[in-house]
């Protein structure tokens, strides 16, 4: 199962920004928004009624991570949203992953965070005390995440192969770091191209700045959206 769509990160502080950036597409194109911590902090529940109003899934990415009864509560929550899809870290374990599942339901697809496509593995080693390689690391929270009844994993595209190594058929990738050939990675260290994550099976892909930051978001959507499902 592949999201034909891209996702698109709004990655905006304000509400207006959003508004803004909606209106470079025609009415009837139902997209696929990420909604991340910056926008949702700032105007709450009323930017995801807003984007779910105008017809549109809404990636809630928020990336839990606290003990079992707090996440399940926020969990129960986020469901009354209407939200399509959202995060918790897997570092916070299997208790707290389970937790979460059982706060949301089964309609929205629930997502665990393996390591951050920020993250080199030097820096997960020196600063996270983890000795395991960062492919290693991402496979057990990965089968954790399994385990733990969610439906699948935010990781680099890079590491799609080894999490299918781990998994069964039907855990979902989904895989941020999403830059077209020739854009700047920006603060991102592992990404890859559409083309790519589609070759080594990611089932979504999220793409930020070089959608939201183009002259003409449209014509860059279309394209990246071309590529993805080429």
């Amino acid at each position: 199962m592949q999201e034909e769509r891209p996702i698109i990160a709004l990655d905006f502080a304000t509400f207006e920004e959003v508004k803004d950036f909606l209106n470079h597409f025609p009415k009837a194109e139902m997209l696929y928004l990420k909604i991340g911590m910056e926008l949702y902090y700032a105007h709450g529940p009323q930017v995801v009624s807003y984007v779910k109003s105008q017809g549109h899934s809404v990636f809630l990415d928020l990336k839990l991570h606290d003990i079992p009864n707090t996440v399940q509560a926020t969990m129960a929550v986020l469901a009354k949203l209407g939200v399509d899809m959202t995060t918790v870290h897997a570092a916070g374990g299997l208790e707290m992953m389970a937790a979460a599942r059982k706060g949301l339901g089964f309609g929205p697809k629930l997502m665990a965070v393996t390591q951050l496509t920020s993250t080199s593995e030097q820096q997960m080693q020196k600063e996270q005390l983890i000795q395991a390689s960062l492919g290693e690391s991402v496979q057990h929270y990965a089968q954790l995440t399994q385990q733990a009844g969610l439906d699948g994993v935010v990781c680099s595209a890079q590491e799609v192969g080894l999490i299918k190594e781990v998994t069964p058929e039907g855990f979902l990738c989904l895989t941020p770091g999403i830059r077209p050939q020739g854009v700047a990675i920006g603060d991102q260290k592992r990404v890859m191209t559409p083309a790519q994550a589609r070759a080594i099976g990611s089932h979504f892909i999220v793409v930020g700045r070089p959608i939201t930051q183009a002259s003409d978001p449209l014509a860059a959507y279309e394209m990246i959206r071309a590529e993805w499902n080429a």
